[in-house]
């Protein structure tokens, strides 16, 4: 795969995952997590739980069980959603 290729594909799946998560919950619940996450959080949300629907009560179990392999700046989006707190990030991160 050519590099240009690479981009346009991670661009296809990253817009497919927003729009997933645009469609499954409208203004819902189901939709509580904010454009924010979803764009901090996709290149994780591919690498550990893809197999999942975006809205599904399934991908936050996966999240939570791939926690400390997640990146900085979707642990961070989490924390600022309110998804999980700074204290259990921390405690989990000390149990290493």
């Amino acid at each position: 795969m050519t590099p240009i290729t690479a981009i346009f594909t991670a661009r296809a799946g990253l817009t497919a995952f927003l729009a997933l998560g645009a469609l499954a919950g409208g203004h819902s619940e189901a939709d509580a997590l904010s454009a924010r996450v979803k764009l901090a959080c996709a290149g994780d949300y591919f690498s550990f739980c893809s197999q999942h629907s975006p809205s599904s009560p399934a991908v936050r179990q996966c999240m939570r069980s791939n926690g400390l392999k997640l990146s900085d700046r979707c642990v961070s989006a989490l924390i600022a959603a309110g998804e999980v707190s700074s204290d259990e990030v921390a405690r989990r991160q000390a149990a290493k």
